[in-house]
């Protein structure tokens, strides 16, 4: 991310196992959430200002992307797409920035909202032993001091039960 948020400033990068970064994506804004298909055969991506999130194929043996595709728009009024996940079921789990608001998505459509206290949720993974909480970050920055006034659990991680499990998160097989 170009620290000025220039619009296309910046690129997203893949890390190899041999800790070489290789650039997979130019024209980037504000890069955030990444997920993949059980099947690991797609990548979701949020570029933040664009208010989607695309679909690339992915190949897992070689970590190239290709086929970019809308997947779905976050409606303006709704919030700024941030950090997602993905769910055992393959329903993808949304923090909203400025949108104070978690949105879980299944195959594309809007099946649950989940309000927070703050405005600014950033990031969300499962998590615990039996990965069925859903781990939410918050942000306070950027907040005026009557924001943080009226937030005042702004900047914190909340943790939710939603109902569904996610899945063990990969692990990094590079050195």
């Amino acid at each position: 991310m170009d620290y000025d948020e220039g619009a296309g400033a910046a690129c997203l990068y893949r890390l190899d196992t041999a800790g070489t970064a290789t650039r997979v994506l130019d024209g980037v804004t504000i890069s955030n959430g990444l997920a993949w298909s059980h099947d690991g055969g797609t990548m979701y991506y949020i570029d933040t200002p664009t208010r989607r999130i695309d679909a690339f194929s992915f190949e897992p043996a070689t970590g190239k992307i290709g086929d970019r595709r809308p997947f779905l728009t976050i409606p303006v009024g709704a919030g700024s797409p941030d950090g997602m996940t993905i769910d055992e079921n393959g329903g993808l789990w949304v923090a909203l920035w400025d949108g104070g608001a978690i949105h879980h998505y299944v195959e594309g459509r809007l099946e649950r909202v989940i309000a927070l206290p703050v405005s600014r949720p950033t990031s969300c993974a499962f998590g615990g032993p039996d990965f069925d909480e859903l781990f939410v970050t918050s942000a306070l920055s950027r907040l005026t001091p009557a924001e943080r006034r009226a937030q005042p659990l702004a900047g914190s991680v909340f943790r939710l039960r939603p109902g569904v499990r996610g899945v063990a998160p990969s692990v990094f097989a590079g050195a």
